[in-house]
């Protein structure tokens, strides 16, 4: 969809991205290089504890004290979150948001090697295999950067990291936006890992989560099968079920799911089983339609068997809300700044990485951007609910070897070399520029307010989450009866 409004200021956007002004954002860069050692230290020992969504308490609290530390006012526990912080530096308009996240992925633990480790030798079932231990780093340092620039008075204003848990199915930032720490925000700014440089005005898939907890009777299964009522039956009727009724899905509908807990022994009737469940669709009411469908699967399981039905919802998040304004100055950015180049020891061991891949991309892609405007990445993130309160934009940057999944040990492995480190690095600094480019240019984020006022086109933010929901903060514990 293309709007008046992003004609209006092109030109504005176009003197902004000017070899000159590229010039004037050197002192930018020089302090995320001058930090760029400290910076890379704190991302591995995020990356090595790999803490969990909620639990991220010693990679929170390192983010935190290192923007204390450079003169950030920062604010702990936010939105009745324990990890979740603001560290805000400046004062007065405009103000801008840089997101952070650190949370880890279960069952992904593994070493900085091209061969995949084995989980029982680690001593966690934790690991990045989304980078967000690279994320937080980077958006910390571009604020840093900021906060020195807004300190040498180059120009005023507020620039605020957002220290946000439990992206991997936690939906913190949705908390966050209930408990109001974006209504003084203009702008928020994000990035994220992947294995590919993109940018562009791009959206995502809504996502509601559940998990279903039946309980049963337990018997004999041989002795006495007719005295049990099998919670496990009931688990795998209700998958059964939401088979069928892909089937009858609008197009753009993704539902999975794992079964958490199903029995100890096979001669015991399970009187406990829990199955885990996503469902997505680009339209969050579509995902609100689709989630009570599935409920409905829940239920009949639950009275096919004779079973009790426990409803857990987990909570949901809404579709990025594209704005072109922004994405084209984040666009911009990451070509001119994109100077991607490995080393031989690097290209060796991203030759040894795709060798595991199914799909395997030329490692010359990692020198160029691809613009993803227009399209919907068939991920989701809380940042969705960001982005309809605030005008919000993103970008990729190339910290794993082409052609990695998201989500994989290939991924994990990635993270911990410095494959990953120059792609955080080139991160601090497409955030940096950008946030210089909307101080220098207050229009921008003018017009960026509007392209938000005209997609809302008059329809209000309206949350998946369910009224009154807390943080779900035990959502990574084990099953409980």
């Amino acid at each position: 969809m293309a709007f008046k409004i992003r004609a209006l200021f092109s030109m504005a956007a176009i003197v902004i991205l000017s070899s000159q002004a590229l010039a004037q954002k050197e002192r930018l860069f020089e302090t995320i290089e001058q930090r760029g050692e400290s910076a890379w230290q704190r991302a591995k020992q995020i990356w090595a504890w790999a803490e969990p969504g909620y639990q991220e308490s010693k990679s929170s609290k390192l983010l935190a004290d290192d923007l204390a530390a450079a003169g950030f006012t920062v604010k702990r526990g936010v939105a009745d979150i324990p990890t979740a912080f603001t560290a805000t530096y400046g004062k007065d308009k405009p103000v801008i948001g840089i997101l952070g996240e650190f949370d880890a992925l279960p069952g992904l633990n593994q070493q900085a090697s091209p061969e995949r480790g084995k989980l029982e030798d680690s001593d966690t079932n934790y690991g990045h295999g989304c980078g967000h231990h690279l994320f937080g780093v980077a958006s910390a340092e571009a604020c840093v950067a900021i906060a020195q620039e807004i300190k040498a008075g180059t120009f005023t204003g507020t620039v605020r990291f957002y220290g946000c848990p439990a992206e991997e199915g936690g939906s913190a930032k949705v908390f966050m936006v209930q408990a109001g720490l974006f209504k003084d925000c203009d702008t928020v700014l994000h990035w994220h890992p992947s294995s590919t440089n993109s940018a562009g005005d791009r959206s995502t898939l809504a996502r509601n989560a559940v998990k279903f907890r039946f309980h049963g009777k337990a018997a004999h299964a041989a002795g006495a099968p007719e005295q049990g009522r099998s919670a496990l039956d009931a688990v795998e009727l209700t998958n059964f079920a939401a088979q069928l009724l892909r089937e009858h899905t609008p197009d753009g509908t993704r539902i999975h799911h794992v079964i958490t807990a199903g029995g100890e022994a096979p001669n015991v009737v399970p009187e406990f089983a829990e199955v885990y469940y996503y469902i997505r669709h680009p339209k969050s009411q579509v995902a609100r339609e689709l989630y009570a469908r599935l409920v409905k699967c829940a239920q009949a399981g639950a009275l096919a068997t004779e079973t009790r039905l426990e409803i857990d919802f987990q909570g949901g998040i809404v579709e990025i809300l594209p704005n072109n304004v922004l994405a084209d100055i984040t666009l911009k950015n990451l070509r001119n700044l994109n100077t991607l180049a490995w080393d031989n020891e690097e290209t060796q061991f991203a030759a040894r990485i795709q060798n595991t891949l199914a799909n395997p991309i030329p490692l010359t892609s990692i020198k160029h951007v691809v613009d993803v405007s227009g399209t919907i990445g068939m991920g989701s993130t809380d940042v969705g609910d960001v982005s309809w309160v605030v005008p919000t934009t993103g970008f990729n940057t190339a910290c794993f070897v082409p052609g990695t999944p998201g989500h994989s040990w290939q991924a994990v492995a990635c993270g911990g070399t410095t494959v990953a480190r120059k792609g955080m690095h080139l991160a601090a600094r497409v955030l940096a520029a950008t946030a210089y480019d909307l101080f220098s240019s207050p229009e921008i984020m003018m017009a960026a307010q509007a392209e938000l006022k005209q997609r809302l086109g008059g329809q209000p933010y309206r949350t998946l989450m369910v009224p009154g929901q807390k943080p779900p903060l035990g959502y990574r514990n084990p099953p409980k009866r």
